[in-house]
């Protein structure tokens, strides 16, 4: 691939007392890991250094850059993000790294933004990211989405709502089209009460937003309740699964793809993707933590890059988008 090319991976620095950097600095320390994208890291070079001896990575060299314009394409480049002398304490939260998250995040989103760099990774950390969108869990074999994300259950209800649940699935069919290349996505939406699938809202809400969206040819099926999905193949049948509140459906999924699974921010005008990992604290600095999921978020923002570069290429140029569906139907 040509230098110019390559795709301009941001990723920032999570939570230095946390497994942030471990995952960081083993996955580009992999033979051949950056051949495909120019890795820019926000973030602290003096705590990425300290990883380093930590997990005594050899041969292993940071590009010091003072903007993301100046990356080098062979290299694994950090910009300098907020204070370079911040202390490390490995396994122990502390407000001055979670300040050091925040800008090297509130720095990457600005540059994304900017067009200085094309996708962001962002690593585990403290506190809320901020991140506007569907958090959407993606795995190999299922992907998972939310309607009333990061709200106490006790305010779950209020949050459920025909117009929010309608938005929702509209973004979510969106985004398996752009940016999974799914021609039809089939959404499986899930009750609010499991138990009841005739209660209130099912009927008065849930229902009715099925089927406006099914009026605009958007194949969304249900309610179901999140036993039947979860609790058989069925879940594997669909593209996504549309959940009301996040233990409904993120705790299944992290529950069966907590390894690999990965988390991208859909129905944005940016890619954003992390790994489903925390902090965990409790294995910082040990050499303990699994790469899979931090992997599998940069691959994972690669694609959908290029398949929105695709999909609007195709859109410039609709003889191209019937001669692709003239190949499909002879194929």
């Amino acid at each position: 691939m040509e230098d110019e090319q390559k795709i301009r991976v941001g990723i920032t620095q999570g939570d230095v007392n946390g497994i942030g950097f471990e995952m960081i600095l083993k996955t580009l320390a992999e033979p051949e890991a950056i051949e495909g994208f120019t890795p820019i890291i926000y973030g602290s070079p003096k705590a990425a250094a300290y990883h380093r001896k930590a997990l005594n990575i050899q041969n292993f060299s940071l590009n010091n850059i003072r903007e993301a314009g100046e990356a080098h394409p062979k290299r694994i480049n950090i910009v300098t993000s907020g204070d370079d002398n911040i202390h490390v304490e490995l396994g122990k939260p502390s407000q001055f790294a979670d300040e050091a998250a925040q800008i090297a995040l509130t720095t990457a989103k600005q540059d994304l933004k900017d067009g200085k760099i094309d996708v962001l990774v962002c690593a585990p950390m403290n506190g809320n990211t901020n991140n506007e969108g569907i958090q959407l869990y993606v795995s190999n074999s299922m992907r998972v989405g939310v309607v009333a994300a990061n709200v106490p259950l006790n305010n779950v209800s209020q949050y459920i709502t025909k117009d929010r649940i309608v938005d929702t699935i509209k973004k979510l069919d969106q985004t398996l089209k752009q940016d999974f290349t799914i021609r039809r996505p089939r959404i499986a939406v899930l009750a609010l009460n499991s138990a009841n699938l005739q209660g209130d809202a099912e009927q008065n809400t849930i229902a009715p937003a099925i089927e406006e969206v099914s009026a605009s040819n958007i194949y969304a099926m249900g309610p179901y309740s999140a036993d039947t999905i979860f609790g058989s193949d069925a879940a594997y049948k669909f593209d996504a699964i549309l959940a009301m509140y996040h233990d409904q459906g993120i705790a299944p999924f992290k529950a069966l793809a907590y390894e690999s699974g990965t988390s991208f921010f859909a129905g944005t005008d940016n890619i954003i993707t992390a790994p489903i990992n925390g902090t965990e604290y409790e294995i910082a600095g040990q050499d303990k933590a699994s790469c899979e999921s931090f992997r599998n978020a940069i691959y994972l923002a690669i694609d959908a890059f290029r398949n929105r570069k695709i999909n609007k290429e195709i859109s410039a140029n609709p003889m191209q988008s019937r001669s692709h569906n003239e190949t499909e139907r002879n194929a």
